[in-house]
């Protein structure tokens, strides 16, 4: 049996990357801010020390460019972990993410992969205004050739962002910046989850919330709200949205 440790959802998500990188060569990690003192919320702490600047390293405020280079590494064999710490600047690299990424493994009739994982922050926290704090995820969600998930706990995402780099083509991985100090038992072990099933975060028989990323904890608070009124509810977390596990959902509203 594994051994398990608490970790908060960023510390989770640095061991999930550091472990990756212990046993795999081809990944690396680069975006604004990775190599600052702070890792991206502790995401990418010190990572370029470890692992020298060749495989963590900060880039200039590019997007559009740096996406391209992503594809063109990971097409010549390598798994880039692009970084972007605000969701809304996708926008500026759309092209890139959805005529080219999303595409060359069916163009190229299956035989060149994009193996890419791009990270993005999205929701509220002090001074994020209106160009920063927006959670786009549905926009790639109906994009065919994208894998775009947003796990809720600790373990999940661990198991997410593992299964994502060693996933042989592109996802979004969506991190919300609320969840980055919620805490919880993940193993010390690498390991992954499935990205296309759902998970039943609180069994219930008389209504079902379904939610992703955040708001599943709105959907736990409001689930503890309902039972003082003797209303037992069932709580699902999607974790993915590009891929949704409908059979979950059918089953638990049945």
């Amino acid at each position: 049996m594994s051994k398990v440790s608490v970790l908060s959802y960023g510390e989770a998500i640095y061991e999930g990357i550091y472990q990756s990188m212990l046993t795999n060569n081809d990944v690396f990690i680069f975006g604004q801010g990775v190599d600052d003192y702070k890792g991206h919320y502790g995401t990418t702490l010190d990572l370029h020390k470890k692992f020298g600047k060749q495989r963590s390293f900060d880039t200039p405020l590019s997007e559009d460019s740096l996406t391209g280079i992503a594809i063109g590494a990971s097409l010549a064999g390598m798994r880039p972990i692009f970084v972007h710490q605000r969701m809304d600047f996708l926008m500026l690299c759309m092209n890139q993410i959805i005529n080219m990424a999303s595409k060359i493994y069916y163009i190229s009739n299956g035989l060149q992969n994009v193996p890419i994982v791009i990270r993005a922050s999205i929701g509220r926290s002090w001074g994020q205004g209106a160009q920063h704090s927006q959670s786009l995820y549905s926009f790639f969600a109906h994009v065919p050739g994208l894998k775009v998930i947003a796990p809720t706990t600790p373990y999940d995402v661990k198991g997410a962002i593992i299964a994502s780099i060693n996933d042989n083509n592109p996802v979004i991985f969506v991190e919300h910046r609320m969840l980055y100090k919620n805490k919880g038992f993940v193993p010390k072990n690498k390991y992954e989850i499935s990205l296309s099933k759902a998970r039943i975060i609180k069994n219930g028989s008389d209504l079902t919330l379904i939610g992703i990323s955040y708001t599943v904890i709105d959907c736990l608070r409001a689930a503890k709200m309902l039972k003082k009124k003797k209303i037992n509810v069932e709580v699902i977390d999607l974790i993915s949205i590009s891929h949704i596990d409908i059979a979950t959902i059918i089953k638990s509203i049945k």
